[in-house]
Parts: C-alpha cells; sequence; structure tokens
C-alpha cells in the first residue's frame, strides 16, 4: 500500500475529551476515529491490526477443534428469561429496542442463551458430543463507564467460544485445554509474559472462574500475584481464595492490570435452565456441561496499544503490525524505490510505502507513530552504494545493508 492511496492521515492532535493514552495514539497515527465514547471505527490500518488478532486467534481455537460460526446482534428476549439475564437487576449493560411489530429485542452482549437455544436442534445423542463452536462478533454493553479508549467499549468485537460435554470430566479437560491455548495466544500477540491465568468470581454459576490479565498501568483490575509460583488472584475474590490455595496473601505483589480474556466452567445448570439434555447410550436423557470462553479482540488491541509505545508512538509486535516494513523515499530517487517496493511485494513482505512528496522528517515522525517494526530507507546516497538503511522501531537499532541482506533480513 502507498501512502499517497491511503485516505486516512496522521495528526498531532487526539479529541480533546479522549483522556485515553491507547485511543489517543491510535486516533493520532489514523488506526481508529472515535464515533462517540464507547464507541470506534476501524479504519484500514486499525482493521488491518484487528484481522491480525484474529488470525491468531482462529489458528489456536481451531488447534482445539473448536467451529467457527457467526450469530446474529439481535436477541430474543423470551430465550433470556427462562435464565433470569433478561432482568436488567441481574444483567445492568443490555441495550434493548424494539421492532416495528412492537417485539422487545436485545442487542447481543453475550451469546451462551442464544447458543444453547440454537443446539437445541443440532444436539440429541451422546453421538453428537463434543460440541465447540466459536464466533468474531460485535457486542454490545451499555457501560456506565467508557473512558479507557478501545480498552473499555460500549461496542466491541469480541471472540466467544462454548463448549459442550457429555461428562464433568470432559468439560474440564477441554477447559485446561482452552487454557493452554489462550496462552499461546497471548505469547503470539506479544504479551504472553505479562498476561496470568487469574482466579476470578465465578457469578451465580460456578464458585471461581479464570480471568487473563496482563498488567498494564491503564488496567481498572487489581490483582494478587506470586510470579515464582505462577499464582495470580482477582482482588475481588483475594480472601476466600488464598483460603482455597493455602498461600500467604504476605507472599503476593498487588499489581494493576488489564482483563484480556475469561472463561467459565458453568457446570450442567445453564443448559438445564435452557432444556437442552442429550440421550446416553443407554437411552437415559442426561443433563449437558457447557463451558464459555471469551477473548476481547479489540480490548487487547488496546492493550498492546498501551504497553507497547512510547513517547514517538505505537510500537506494534511484528505478529499483529498492520505492515512490516514502512517505505521511505528521500531525493529524486523514485524509479529505485518502486523497484524495492514491488521486490519486497514479490516476496511475501507487507509493505506501507510512503511514497509522498513530504519532508523527511516528516515521513520518519509518521513512520515511528504508526509503529510499523523496521522502516527502511531508500536515499541518493544509499542508491549510489547500492544499500539501504533499515531501523529497528522497537530497538532503534539502524544498518546498512544490500539488497540481498535487505531481503534475508525481512523474509
Amino acid at each position: 500500500m502507498r501512502v499517497s492511496k491511503l485516505f486516512t492521515k496522521t495528526t498531532k492532535n487526539a479529541p480533546s475529551d479522549e483522556v485515553s493514552k491507547n485511543a489517543q495514539l491510535l486516533i493520532r497515527a489514523g488506526f481508529v476515529y472515535k464515533e462517540m465514547a464507547g464507541a470506534y471505527a476501524y479504519l484500514p490500518l486499525g482493521l488491518r491490526v484487528v484481522e491480525k488478532i484474529k488470525t491468531i486467534v482462529r489458528e489456536e481455537m481451531e488447534s482445539i477443534d473448536s467451529n467457527e460460526l457467526i450469530m446474529t446482534t439481535l436477541q430474543r428476549k423470551d430465550i433470556w428469561e427462562k435464565t433470569t439475564r433478561w432482568d436488567d437487576d441481574v444483567v445492568d449493560v443490555w441495550f434493548k429496542t424494539r421492532l416495528k411489530d412492537d417485539t422487545e429485542v436485545g442487542l447481543g452482549w453475550s451469546h451462551e442463551e442464544p447458543i444453547i437455544e440454537m443446539l437445541k436442534g443440532y444436539i440429541h445423542s451422546y453421538r453428537d458430543l463434543p460440541v465447540s463452536m466459536y464466533q468474531f462478533q460485535t457486542k454490545m454493553r451499555n457501560e456506565l463507564r467508557a473512558k479507557s479508549g478501545i480498552m473499555r467499549g460500549r461496542e466491541f468485537v469480541m471472540k466467544d467460544m462454548y463448549s459442550l460435554h457429555d461428562s464433568k470430566e470432559g468439560l474440564e479437560e477441554y477447559y485446561n485445554r482452552t487454557i493452554e491455548a489462550y496462552k499461546r495466544v497471548y505469547e503470539r500477540l506479544g504479551i504472553g509474559d505479562d498476561t496470568y491465568v487469574t482466579f476470578a468470581s465465578g457469578g451465580a454459576f460456578t464458585k471461581f472462574s479464570h480471568e487473563f490479565q496482563t498488567i498494564c498501568d491503564a488496567g481498572e483490575d487489581i490483582i494478587y500475584l506470586h510470579r515464582e509460583k505462577n499464582i495470580a488472584i482477582n482482588e475481588e475474590v483475594i480472601d476466600e481464595a488464598i483460603k482455597e490455595l493455602g498461600i500467604d496473601k504476605d507472599e503476593l505483589e498487588i499489581v494493576k492490570t488489564a482483563e484480556v480474556g475469561n472463561i467459565f466452567n458453568f457446570g450442567t445448570q445453564k443448559t438445564d435452565e435452557m432444556g437442552l439434555y442429550y440421550v446416553d447410550s443407554n437411552g437415559d436423557q442426561k443433563s449437558l456441561h457447557i463451558g464459555s470462553y471469551g477473548i476481547g479482540v479489540t480490548r487487547v488491541m488496546g492493550v498492546i496499544a498501551e504497553k507497547m509505545s512510547d513517547e514517538k508512538g505505537l510500537i506494534w509486535p511484528e505478529s499483529v503490525a498492520p505492515y512490516k516494513v514502512y517505505l521511505v523515499s528521500i531525493g529524486d530517487i523514485k524509479d529505485q524505490a518502486d523497484s524495492l517496493y514491488e521486490t519486497l511485494i514479490q516476496n511475501g513482505v507487507e509493505v506501507l510505502y510512503d511514497d509522498r512528496d513530504e519532508r523527511p522528517g516528516a515521513k520518519f515522525a509518521d513512520a515511528e507513530l504508526m509503529g510499523i517494526p523496521y522502516r527502511v530507507t531508500v536515499s541518493s546516497r544509499l542508491v549510489a552504494d547500492n544499500t539501504f538503511e533499515i531501523t529497528n522501531r522497537s530497538t532503534n537499532e539502524t544498518n546498512i545493508l544490500t539488497r540481498e541482506e535487505l531481503l534475508d533480513k525481512l523474509n
């Protein structure tokens, strides 16, 4: 992609009402547009990051045999009434509206109930189990506070997955496989070292659930952490959890975190409430065990932007960067820069080519603000020696390489 063809532009200023670092940077770098508090449009650069994150998540969910689908955002009132979660006193983040025929519907904040209702048409026998399915879905939550940029939105992209099993043991085995898949996701996203499986409140359905919490100064959660034992506990359940785990509270470090994922073992309560059962090999009707597993796709993008940035701008990990290379041409060397651009593309390198008639300092500043992992510079002086300059955004290390050396480094 040529920068001259991007309709977005970088800017020195973010909206005056934007207080979050992640959104300020993403807006200034041309990745997102703020529609209103808690609602952002994802522009071409931002969408590429979202899709990179989704690809990583998709690959890991399919590695544990989950099937991708997509449910509707419009949700039926009667389905949620079966579990009492239509009641605003039980779930207080609903967006509700009415169709033209006066039918009251909700805009999906989660999908456990609709998934279970749908599966009544597909699960009948033990031969139909286990089942796992996931989706990437835009969720709608009427949050009271939306001041953390894309880390806490009223509208956001989430990966939610649901698995159904014929036994407690079957669900527990899959639940643990999912934990390992989630660990791989966060490792590949570049935040694995700072992300912890955290004991949290299970709500009305289970004593404890597990959250995936990433150490982040802009986060809204507090966890108690034992790094050596790899134990993390959400502040809300600390006293109960330390009794359960038999550890000393004084051993734990208090850190601020952002929740980037969560998983719940619901047992059979939710499927029993919804009336979804299966027939076992003896012909007897039995209850189903269900797990629910979420990753905030746009939220984790915001966490990465918060954690991986400096005074110059964003610093994307290669795995999710919109482009691997920001190609800069300086001086009257268009043919040589165009040639390198085409060569990089032919070699499978994702390139954002700054072909604008702009001063070098402005091009370098935009490359740093956007956080592209490598900046490659083509100039008259370098071309004379048949060399190119490459700068690593995260380390600021600069090297002069031949064309062959450059291709070897970027492939």
